[in-house]
């Protein structure tokens, strides 16, 4: 898997453009620019320093092939720990080729995916959290997701949980000691001590893992279903939603047969809005399809946005709606549309009716609309947006990888039992079963246990360049 030579790839995007850049790494790149780029300055590359930058010519055959900038970076201190090279060069797509065609020549290899960080992994320039959260650093479209990406790149939570890992290490080595002195019936691990540690370290898991759904609701944004009878008003809230036409509006029941999906950001929080089939019996097969899949949709989703309306619908229909889509963890909103069309004068029966049964029906808020009035609208994307508290656990430090998640479970499973141990005095061996188990998931999360299936599985979802 690991390719020890010296690597070249494109680090900017595709396409023709004002500038590119391609970067290069291993122990040959300086040799390999030597050959084909004429610095102004007539220092030879050997005496440059590292973290410096150079106007020249890139030469290809003798011929002039561009005017462009080339930056030095000499080991340990360069991004993968190794000699790297950057060249930022005008971005036709003829020069990029050429570019790419003459490293090539000259011995260079095109880089894999995620290529450059896993050598800065390998290298020891950063653990295997920090290498997953660059990956998230460039995917992040979203403040709160880059806030997050960016401090597991500084080292995170990671850098906490190894303390308590070598700690844990410390101990499992005094526990060795005593099995290799099992005759003269001695202890060097300190039971007390190793007590406080595994409810220090139990505390700090169980944190991490209830961090782990506001994690993801940055990451990948909250699913929330837009759901009611034909006419309701769904694809009209959706465009309202985004300012945009994105779904098709008609007075024409069951128009929508199929689920529209589109995301929405909300104080650096993604929205997934989902506007689903209308909900009704109908002996129409694809409307029926669609139908089904609106309930499929409601399944996933972690807010209901119920639609409503009061001009077209019977208290009864509203509970029923609400008792089959009802569950522990949905956040339904209530929300009665198209007060546009209703005489404010007037009490309206069903409005009142509701407030009487809102102990009975199982909506989490009410609200009422108009797609025609933005004033509403932003009202509903406030109480959409105060939602986020009631369905995730925020705090200093946020899980948002699925990998992490799943490692902290299995250490922490491990770290019970460790606990169940010392309460019920088991011996040195017994106990060490359970710590070296707690150890390998701790060391999974940072890369300190790996293996080259791991690597391939996490750097090949890097985009090439990096």
């Amino acid at each position: 898997m690991i390719n020890n030579g010296t690597i070249i790839a494109k680090a900017s995007g595709s396409g023709s453009a004002a500038i590119s850049l391609f970067r290069l790494s291993g122990d040959q790149s300086i040799a390999m620019i030597s050959k084909c780029f004429q610095p102004r300055s007539p220092k030879k590359w050997i005496q440059q320093k590292t973290h410096t930058v150079h106007l020249g010519i890139l030469h290809q055959g003798g011929a002039t092939l561009d005017e462009v900038l080339v930056s030095i970076f000499k080991p340990p201190h360069s991004y993968t720990g190794e000699e790297v090279v950057e060249i930022s060069c005008h971005g036709s797509s003829f020069i990029q080729e050429e570019i790419l065609r003459l490293f090539i020549s000259l011995g260079a290899q095109p880089a894999k995916p995620g290529e450059f960080t896993l050598r800065a992994f390998l290298n020891k320039k950063m653990d295997l959290s920090q290498a997953e959260a660059v990956a998230d650093l460039i995917m992040s479209e979203t403040q709160a997701a880059h806030e997050v990406a960016l401090n597991q790149m500084r080292g995170g939570y990671t850098s906490e949980i190894a303390q308590l890992r070598q700690k844990l290490l410390d101990f499992a080595s005094l526990i060795t000691l005593e099995l290799d002195f099992s005759e003269e019936d001695v202890t060097f691990a300190d039971r007390t001590a190793l007590n406080l540690l595994i409810e220090e370290l139990t505390s700090k898991i169980k944190s991490l893992l209830d961090s782990f759904q506001y994690g993801s609701v940055i990451k990948k944004g909250v699913p929330v279903a837009i759901v009611g009878k034909p006419n309701a008003g769904k694809s009209s809230l959706l465009n309202a939603l985004l300012n945009e036409d994105r779904a098709i509006v008609s007075e024409i029941p069951g128009t929508t047969r199929d689920t529209i999906e589109d995301t929405l950001t909300l104080s650096g929080i993604p929205f997934r809005f989902i506007d689903t089939a209308g909900l009704r019996e109908t002996k129409d097969e694809i409307e029926a399809v669609g139908v089904e899949k609106a309930k499929a949709k409601v399944a996933l989703a972690k807010i209901m946005i119920y639609l409503f309306d009061p001009n077209d619908i019977q208290l009864s229909e509203i509970s029923n709606a609400l008792n089959e889509f009802k569950r522990k963890d949905l956040i339904i909103l209530l929300v009665q549309n198209k007060t546009d069309l209703i005489d404010k004068n007037k009490k309206s029966p069903l409005i009142e009716s509701i407030k009487k049964q809102s102990s009975i029906l199982s909506y989490t808020e009410f609200c009422s609309i108009s797609t025609l009035d933005s004033k509403t609208i932003d009202q509903l994307k406030d109480k959409l947006f105060k939602q986020v508290d009631n369905i995730v656990v925020q705090g200093d430090v946020v899980v948002s990888n699925a990998r992490h998640y799943e490692a902290l479970q299995n250490a922490l499973k491990a770290v019970v039992n460790i606990s169940k141990g010392l309460d019920n005095d088991l011996s040195g061996d017994l106990l060490s079963i359970d710590i070296n188990e707690a150890l390998h998931y701790l060391g999974e999360i940072s890369g300190e246990i790996t293996n080259d299936e791991l690597l391939g599985n996490i750097f090949s979802k890097f985009c090439i360049g990096k």
